[in-house]
């Protein structure tokens, strides 16, 4: 059972995981396109995330709301997501953990410009409902499939991403098997100082 963090505790917390040094692993749960269902397989997934990415079509506030139940959550509109609950979801967002800047949007072709060539070093996206992980140009891209209804024959499934010693590990999860399909390791050169 969770406990209960009071609000000013828990963005202390987030900061300090924002600003922590790179030794510190970082657990992020990726989701999208759940089209308004929240189902028990990607709850117990997520479960133990620090922080949980939703990249678009969310389908309601109750999905936003359990989600918000396991970590904190950044999320983004996606082509379905309207109405007065999606009002204030920004088309895209940034987030920084242990200086991996990770660029979260909807839709990766609705970038304006090349997304190779964004300051970012990872990039998250929905849209296709086909999960997939791979490296352009150094850059992660991760799109963790669909945790809504299953369309086509294309599995129901979310993303798992840690960050430590500059270092990305991203594995897809398959929700209807319960387990990691595939694993996806990325190294952070950095500049000798």
């Amino acid at each position: 059972m969770p406990r209960y963090i009071p609000r000013n505790r828990l963005l202390r917390q987030m900061t300090r995981l924002a600003c922590a040094p790179s030794t510190i692993a970082i657990h992020i749960g990726i989701i999208a396109d759940t089209h308004g269902i929240l189902r028990p397989e990607a709850c117990t997934a997520l479960s133990g995330c620090d922080r949980i990415l939703h990249a678009g079509d969310i389908g309601n506030a109750s999905v936003l709301a359990g989600l918000e139940r396991i970590a904190p959550v950044l999320a983004v509109r996606g082509n379905v997501d309207s109405g007065p609950w999606a009002e204030s979801l920004p088309d895209k967002a940034t987030a920084e953990f242990s200086g991996i800047r990770i660029l979260l949007i909807h839709n990766v072709h609705g970038l304006f410009g090349n997304p190779r060539t964004t300051d970012h070093q990872v990039v998250v996206s929905g849209h296709t409902h086909r999960p997939s992980l791979s490296t352009h140009n150094g850059i992660l891209h991760v799109n963790p499939g669909s945790a809504g209804p299953r369309r086509f024959q294309l599995p129901v499934s979310l993303a798992l991403l840690t960050i430590a010693n500059g270092e990305q590990v991203a594995s897809l999860h398959d929700l209807t098997i319960g387990r990691s399909t595939s694993e996806f390791r990325v190294e952070q050169h950095r500049p000798p100082s």
